[in-house]
């Protein structure tokens, strides 16, 4: 278990009132393995005293081999195998169609039908839905009827990053499970005790605002402390190599920071993603506003530019010219 989720697990365990919970709280801090938590300790046959799975029942087992005939978890395609859940075979398979970002009808389809069944191991029904803002609005008006009338004893944690993005019907069905940034110090040991170095657990959680999964997936992915605080000179110098390397959304994600980091110091403030030590003197607020304003254009379409090549030239362009206009 992350330990920063011990707190919250106990909370939500002993607090529960409903047939429904929301984990909601910023991406990369455990929103979905906190509702795994809960889902397995409501299946649990020999829970502890604060509700908690025991870890040792055969249900426990069931759970942790992904075989519990009482749970299912609802997850876009695209998720699937960053989590761990392809079948085997299936990683690789060539196909026509990109994975979906959404949760579709059939998925919500199949869950209903999932649920309209009785317990295999009568303790209860178990559905994890992550994360919640994924759902169409098909599919989110066919769970939310589920949801005003739950069979049995059907349990649901649902996870969100963007509550808001929800139907307001399913928000007001769901009791809320607030889950926020972890405590630095332990965000940062646990980076360490997942091979990190200090340094590298101690910037890219910065990097991340103080999410320690994302720094993870980030480090995982080839990204190191000396890239991240190289940056700010190589935008400043016009230098799109690095840039080039990584998938285009965090690219374009990368020089919005950046930008949000040097408004900061434009204004007087510390900056929040990057060592102060790593910025260039802080420019013109109104030259950055500018380019901020073309980084957010830029990210509405991160997924399919046009040509991702141009795309970052142009905006590490602009990033440059504003960096040449210093303040007073």
């Amino acid at each position: 278990m992350l330990p920063w989720l011990e707190e919250p697990l106990h909370r939500a365990l002993t607090t529960a009132r409903s047939h429904a919970l929301l984990v909601q709280g910023p991406e990369g801090v455990g929103q979905l393995d906190l509702a795994l938590l809960l889902a397995q300790s409501w299946l649990c046959e020999a829970p502890e005293a604060d509700g908690r799975a025991c870890g040792k029942c055969p249900s426990c087992h069931l759970f942790k081999a992904r075989t519990h005939p009482d749970f299912q978890l609802l997850v876009p395609e695209a998720l699937r195998e960053s989590l761990g859940l392809t079948d085997e075979g299936e990683t690789g398979k060539e196909s026509k169609t990109k994975p979906s970002r959404e949760i579709k009808i059939d998925a919500v389809r199949a869950m209903l039908s999932f649920a309209q069944g009785s317990s295999a191991r009568g303790r209860a029904k178990v559905v994890v839905v992550h994360p919640a803002e994924a759902l169409n609005a098909v599919a989110a008006n066919a769970l939310l009827k589920t949801l005003e009338e739950p069979a049995g004893k059907l349990r649901f944690a649902l996870t969100s990053s963007a509550p808001g993005a929800l139907l307001p019907t399913i928000r007001s069905r769901c009791q809320p499970v607030p889950l926020g940034l972890p405590d630095q110090a332990a965000a940062q040991a646990w980076l360490v005790e997942q091979g990190l170095a200090a340094n590298e657990a101690s910037v890219l959680l910065a990097a991340t605002g103080g999410r320690p999964q994302q720094a993870r997936v980030w480090y995982e992915a080839g990204l190191r402390a000396s890239h991240w605080t190289a940056l700010p000179q190589q935008v400043q110098t016009g230098q799109t190599l690095l840039l080039n390397e990584w998938p285009q959304p965090r690219a374009i994600d990368a020089l919005q920071r950046l930008c949000h980091d040097l408004l900061r110091r434009a204004h007087g403030a510390e900056p929040s993603y990057f060592p102060a030590q790593s910025l260039p003197t802080p420019p013109s607020a109104s030259a950055l506003q500018n380019w901020e304003q073309a980084l957010r254009r830029a990210a509405r379409h991160a997924e399919h530019p046009l040509n991702a090549g141009l795309l970052m030239e142009s905006l590490v362009a602009q990033g440059q010219q504003a960096l040449r206009r210093t303040g007073r």
